[in-house]
């Protein structure tokens, strides 16, 4: 219950917020004021909703992929794009009307100035029309600004939706992938699909009405262009459409070769990640520089397709930029041959039209980028979501109801199965076996007899060929190999369960790990390294049983779990967790220590893939000549003595050892003098100066980048500042209507001639503007 009341407390206040918190985006001002006090830290963050969780998107998606599979009568796997749609169409409509609303109030601006531009020219329409207009002015874009923040904020919520439910996704698909899948998707390209391939996906949903916004804005730009200019506007249409025809072999070549980057980049990280992971082998062999020269040739051949991407990319950013001062000139310059008078009512109207069109225009060849990277990374992903998977072994971890008496625990009636699904000979042969609930199995043997697979077998992660296999309960599985992640010992212990302090003291006793972590410098919040480098081989074993009994299983299943330790310390992990705290579990154990054998209800002998007997220790020592000999052999090699000390040892649970360990376990947490293995990032605060600034522009020829585009971006602000002068000073001013009409009656060439000179000038100083933009 505390649980719950932290995680409600915890919880983002936009959760439970009304109406105008959520238009005004007010429940962001606690978070706000807490920054503004102080440097926010992970704590300060508030929970995400519930709807926007991980586990609540995934489980949407799942629901109606199923749907899409159920709707579709051919073989083909379903769509995820529609399956996404499915999730997420109100959210793409409450998104999509706003981003219509954000175009419609953009789009007024230009109307509004040309009425200002006639009520300050003396065409009033009504009394106190300017006030009319400014007031109508502020709130329009009052509504543009807030429109435009709600749209890219639900298109952002969604996005993180759609990458976590991607994430999800990949992270089941991974644990169901059957042998030949594995083969063909390597770890590095599962990360890639989780960590690059699921962020493409989630940008696309912030540029997915940028699609149709774009030509609707430069649709509502071209009719305004049209009302100030009549059919000179023809031309800007004109530019626009070659543009875009142009633009469309670059968008094939682009997604051709960002498919190809990602095939190289995906062996990249492979061959880093086995390097990585095997960096101890190449030092013992000194193959360092074979590796590097691999490599470091499959990142020329990546720089090779990134390089063909950002070139294609490049071509897109200059044509679009160039497309609206190419629409300028080819408007003024049709008002020229057209003679289309020029005044300040269709001039400023054509200006603040273009600054709308122009933005639409120039963001085409970023929205084109992020969907072909949408489209590739979610046909990656499509492909490993329809990759085989592991056969469904039955019942395989079916929970187990309420009251219900179960006659087995683990129920296979000859089974075949193999890891190849087409082999001839399969793995495992005429597997029989019964468990009962509370059980103890023992299961000895040769190496490379079957004893492992046996155990993968009922985790249902050896495909089935016949036969059937009957798992009933929670499973714990405890490896030959301990598996550590990266963390304190506290976290490999709990592994996401919740804190259980009598719980978590009676585990650590039964692991026997009290006397280990006295030893720490911090006791189970130790920090362990990657693959648990700095414990000791019985240490990472011991953790590895603790997390398993922690868990709470029906069924345990444990490959040779003794094998890292020493005799003493196997001894008394057997009577103390085996026979003690799993005593009313099921127990699956491989074991190579035949000492332990007498204590099982049964044994099960296994050679070539099959179960040779199964009897208890006794009756199988005399009925089994190969049983005999294994045990022989053990004691030639071992000896005799444990036996004796292994059945008739007394158990050290008493209050002593209970007490004891209390003692002990109120220590773990005490912080000693030293320092974790994993460093917290350090952070600064305050006021750096230019120290950091000055360090950047230091590097590779910075000061001159800077001062080259500081004076290009002078330059250009100039020249939009002369343009805009040039045009207020020499469109037609109606206080000089009159005497223009009077010379014009006067010197009819002369006027003509300056008409024409102002075509010419407007056209040309269009022209030099957009061309010196243009080569900056």
């Amino acid at each position: 219950m505390d649980n719950c009341k932290n995680e409600s407390e915890s919880e983002t206040p936009f959760a439970n917020a009304g109406l105008l918190s959520r238009m005004w985006f007010w429940w962001l001002n606690p978070l706000l004021k807490k920054g503004r006090k102080k440097t926010l830290e992970d704590e300060d963050i508030p929970m995400l909703r519930k709807a926007d969780g991980a586990e609540t998107c995934y489980l949407s998606f799942m629901e109606q992929l199923m749907k899409q599979k159920g709707r579709t009568k051919s073989s083909s796997p379903p769509s995820i794009f529609w399956a996404i749609y499915f999730c997420y169409w109100k959210e793409i409509l409450i998104s999509g009307f706003f981003a219509l609303l954000k175009v419609l109030t953009l789009s007024a601006g230009p109307l509004f100035l040309s009425a200002f531009i006639e009520v300050a020219e003396g065409k009033e329409a009504f009394k106190h029309e300017g006030y009319v207009l400014a007031m109508s002015l502020f709130l329009t874009k009052c509504l543009e600004s807030l429109s435009q923040r709600h749209w890219f904020f639900h298109s952002r919520i969604m996005g993180v939706r759609i990458r976590s439910l991607l994430s999800a996704a990949n992270y089941k698909k991974q644990l169901r992938l059957s042998n030949t899948a594995k083969a063909m998707h390597s770890a590095g390209e599962i990360m890639n699909y989780v960590t690059v391939d699921a962020y493409s996906v989630g940008e696309f949903p912030y540029v997915l009405h940028q699609t149709w916004t774009t030509s609707l804005q430069i649709c509502l730009g071209l009719l305004i262009l049209v009302r100030a200019l009549g059919f000179s506007a023809l031309a800007a249409l004109t530019v626009i459409v070659l543009t875009v025809l142009c633009n469309s072999p670059l968008a094939k070549l682009q997604h051709k070769f960002q498919t190809k980057l990602m095939v190289a980049q995906d062996k990249r990280l492979k061959a880093i990640s086995e390097a990585l992971g095997n960096m101890k082998v190449l030092k013992l062999y000194a193959w360092e520089t074979h590796f590097k020269t691999v490599i470091e040739g499959l990142r020329s051949e990546e720089c090779k397709w990134l390089s063909a991407v950002q070139l294609r990319k490049g071509y897109n950013t200059f044509l679009f930029w160039a497309s609206p001062i190419i629409v300028s000139i080819a408007t003024f310059g049709t008002c020229y041959f057209l003679r289309v008078p020029l005044n300040a009512s269709n001039v400023f109207t054509f200006v603040a039209t273009l600054r709308i069109v122009q933005t639409p225009v120039r963001s085409i060849p970023e929205v084109i980028g992020v969907i072909i990277h949408a489209k590739v990374s979610l046909k990656r992903i499509a492909n490993f979501l329809a990759a085989p998977e592991l056969q469904s072994a039955g019942n395989v971890g079916q929970k187990i109801r309420n009251n219900e008496e179960l006659k087995h625990a683990i129920y296979i009636k000859s089974a075949n199965l193999s890891w190849e699904e087409n082999q001839l000979k399969p793995t495992l042969t005429s597997i029989n076996l019964e468990v009962k609930p509370g059980e103890k199995v023992a299961i000895c043997g040769e190496v490379g007899a079957g004893k492992s697979t046996l155990l993968a077998a009922i985790l249902g992660e050896v495909p089935k060929m016949k036969g059937t296999v009957q798992v009933y309960g929670k499973i714990a599985y405890v490896s030959q190999t301990a598996w550590i992640q990266s963390g304190s010992i506290q976290e490999n212990i709990l592994f996401g369960c919740t804190m259980d302090k009598q719980r978590y003291q009676e585990t650590l006793e039964k692991c026997s790990l009290v006397k280990d972590l006295e030893m720490l410098p911090f006791g189970d919040l130790t920090e362990i390294g990657e693959k648990g480098i700095n414990l000791s081989g019985g240490q990472k074993q011991r953790i590895q049983l603790a997390r398993a009994l922690y868990q709470d299983a029906d069924i345990y299943l444990m490959d040779d779990p003794f094998s890292a330790v020493d005799a003493q310390t196997a001894a008394s992990l057997f009577n103390e967790y085996v026979m003690g705290a799993l005593s009313g579990k099921t127990v699956l154990l491989v074991t190579h220590q035949v000492d332990f054998l007498p204590a099982f209800h049964s044994v099960l002998l296994m050679s070539d893939g099959k179960i040779l007997r199964a009897a208890n220790y006794h009756m199988l020592l005399a009925s089994s000549q190969e049983f005999h000999d294994l045990v022989n052999a053990h004691k030639e090699t071992a000896g005799s003595e444990r036996l004796s000390k292994v059945v008739s040892a007394p158990r050290r649970c008493g209050n002593s050892t209970t007490e004891t360990g209390k003692s002990c376990y109120e220590d773990l947490f005490k912080e000693s003098v030293g320092c974790q293995l994993i460093k917290q990032e350090e952070r600064e605060t305050g006021d750096t100066g230019l120290k950091p600034y000055l360090q950047y522009l230091n590097q590779n020829k910075g000061f001159f980048y800077l001062s080259l585009s500081s004076l290009a971006q002078l330059i250009f602000m100039a020249g939009q500042i002369f343009q805009n002068y040039w045009m207020a000073a020499n469109v037609q001013n109606p206080q000089r209507e009159y005497q223009t009409s009077s010379a014009r009656l006067q010197t009819p060439a002369r006027c003509d001639g300056d008409e024409r000179w102002k075509r010419k000038t407007a056209a040309g100083v269009e022209t030099a503007r957009g061309g010196a933009a243009l080569l900056l």
